[in-house]
């Protein structure tokens, strides 16, 4: 089974998934940035955008690709056994108030407390039934999580703090993966959904999950969050507190979230978030927004006050598609890495969110950072140089030829023949990334290097990827911060599990390097992608790192260009305050519908009162 194809159902989130679908439900007819909606106090109401970018298609949690707030890491209706802190690396309390981890299983214990809307307890079985539903069907959203855990148990235990029993969960490890990195992620990515409520529904379907998935579940659905579904339309979504969520009084001291009203309004153009947002009629916004220090005097602030602005968490990469010529070349590959102006790159097309880049596929800072080796990069990486980078095709023999005018018209290998062009494809339309492309195709050419832009429509961008059917294709491989970081990384972009040749569907290492049927199949590539989960020593665990991101910067499979942030956490201050910051740090540099971001509703204030 493709794993990622599923992980994707639980880590999606992304400002660049299209949700588009034909959901009727109950229709409301105000505009979208409407702060001054009268059934909508704005004392009351927060507006937030960046996760939904058509109209509702479904809020169905058993289906493939739900509206918000049912996709994605989003804690309002559906809520996972734990929440993870991105800034300390912690995980939190949620449906299951602790967890205990070892080389042979990961548990947890359920929090008691924990209530569903209709008023039945959150229990053991609804995990369960979460969890197990994707062994029986194949096209449920958790069957990807039976590639990683072989077995679950259920215990009746003592609290001592409470003296009471509680039930404790055991998710033992599939031994063939061996991976508890990946079952931690599941504690904090997969969304616990009610037994009572949707077995039966199943049932009426005569046991067909695909029937099921059909229903939209869009009408007073039963949930755990502090949320729950008002209303839809094409316009915007409207979510509306629950005072009876049981985690007020369990998490929260008694209090409830500050916002009555949560509004997702949706739009078509990250146009039309940067100018709501700057008027104040959107709160909080997840999307590239250039320049946003330019919006500070209207209130507009990210995470940090200056550069870079974001919490930098994942790397935008050119994928490589190792099985084209030149680029099955390492060589020429390196040649490209060396002649890409990264500085450009980060000043002119991502408006200086990033630090400067380092080789490798590991964050020199932050949770990462332990795993990082200058020393190694220094060695065996390569930053930007382009007389290096002429240097390298010039002693893999590959010559460049220029016309009369100093421009080049293509290049020629050692034998003498014609070097086929390289083309780079990204989403026609997506601004930032297309300053990105253009960027790197000047400065590869200004060092005789082959490339021109090929921008396609989204629609074709999106098949491309999984089939191969690219040179260069612009991507950020999971960008989620997670338990399973940085080894989430390195297997989405390294790993031969699962290769296939172009053509065929591949949802990790769309650029196909390392054939295992290959004579420079390189074993110890999977072999350390294997050891690196199931390595519980931490000093070990380094070098595991080490050698594996060695590798990454002598083959050079890829291209990163420039480190992004998980989201782009961006509010304004005109009707809410206290979010979330550098100098306020409660909770990670996320939108307050999102993972432990959540917690900041019970901690904004209205600017109204």
């Amino acid at each position: 089974m493709d794993t990622l194809r599923f992980l994707k159902r639980f880590l999606a989130g992304l400002a660049c998934i299209l949700l588009v679908g034909c959901g009727k439900g109950s229709k409301e007819t105000s505009k979208p940035a409407a702060g001054g909606d009268t059934e909508f106090p704005r004392a009351l109401t927060l507006y937030l955008a960046g996760f939904q970018w058509g109209e509702p298609n479904t809020f169905n949690p058993l289906s493939d690709w739900p509206a918000f707030p049912v996709g994605g890491n989003f804690n309002l209706m559906y809520e996972p056994l734990m929440a993870f802190n991105t800034l300390t690396g912690d995980m939190e309390p949620l449906l299951a108030r602790s967890f205990d981890k070892t080389s042979e299983y990961v548990s947890v214990t359920m929090d008691p407390r924990a209530t569903w809307s209709d008023g039945q307890k959150v229990t053991a079985s609804d995990v369960r039934f979460t969890y197990e539903i994707g062994q029986l069907f194949k096209n449920a959203p958790t069957a990807f999580v039976w590639d990683y855990i072989s077995k679950i148990t259920v215990d009746t235990i003592t609290d001592s703090t409470a003296n009471s029993l509680v039930e404790k969960i055991t998710f033992l490890i599939n031994k063939d993966r061996n991976n508890p990195l990946v079952v931690m992620d599941f504690l904090q990515n997969v969304r616990i959904v009610p037994r009572h409520y949707l077995e039966p529904m199943l049932e009426a379907q005569g046991g067909d999950l695909s029937a099921l998935q059909k229903l939209k579940i869009d009408q007073n659905p039963v949930v755990s969050g502090p949320y729950n579904l008002l209303r839809y339309s094409g316009e915007k979504i409207v979510l509306k507190r629950r005072d009876d969520y049981w985690g007020n009084a369990a998490l929260r001291g008694n209090r409830l979230p500050k916002p009555q009203y949560i509004i997702h309004p949706i739009y078509k153009s990250n146009d039309h978030f940067s100018i709501a947002l700057q008027q104040g009629n959107l709160d909080v916004s997840s999307t590239f927004i250039p320049r946003i220090w330019m919006k500070a005097k209207d209130g507009v602030r990210t995470w940090y006050s200056k550069e870079p602005f974001f919490v930098p968490a994942a790397m935008t990469m050119f994928m490589i598609n190792v099985t084209h010529y030149p680029l099955s070349d390492k060589n020429f590959r390196r040649a490209m890495a060396a002649a890409i102006n990264y500085t450009d790159v980060r000043e002119l097309a991502f408006s200086l969110y990033s630090p400067g880049l380092k080789p490798g596929l590991i964050l020199p800072f932050g949770m990462e950072e332990r795993y990082f080796s200058a020393e190694d990069a220094q060695k065996y990486g390569v930053s930007y140089d382009p007389e290096l980078a002429k240097k390298i095709l010039s002693d893999a023999g590959y010559t460049s030829e220029w016309d009369e005018s100093g421009a080049l018209k293509g290049m020629k290998n050692a034998k003498g023949e014609q070097v086929p062009t390289v083309f780079i494809k990204s989403p026609a339309g997506w601004t930032d990334w297309e300053a990105i492309v253009k960027i790197a195709v000047k400065s590869m050419r200004a060092a005789g290097i082959d490339v021109r832009e090929g921008f396609v429509d989204a629609g074709i961008y999106w098949q491309s990827m999984p089939s191969g059917d690219f040179d260069l294709l612009l991507h950020a491989p999971n960008p989620s911060v997670t338990p399973s970081q940085p080894w989430s990384r390195l297997e989405a972009v390294m790993s031969s599990r699962n290769w296939k040749p172009q053509g065929e569907k591949m949802n990790e290492n769309q650029g196909r390097y390392n054939n295992p049927k290959s004579k420079e199949y390189n074993p110890a590539v999977d072999k350390l992608l294997k050891q690196i989960p199931a390595t519980a020593d931490e000093t070990q665990k380094k070098e595991l790192y080490r050698a594996l991101n060695a590798i990454f910067m002598q083959d050079q499979p890829t291209l990163p260009l420039v480190y992004r942030p998980e989201q782009f956490y961006e509010f304004s201050v005109a009707n809410w305050k206290n979010f979330p910051s550098e100098e306020n740090p409660y909770a990670p540099p996320q939108s307050p519908c999102f993972g432990a971001g959540t917690k900041a509703l019970w901690e904004i204030e209205s600017t109204n009162k």
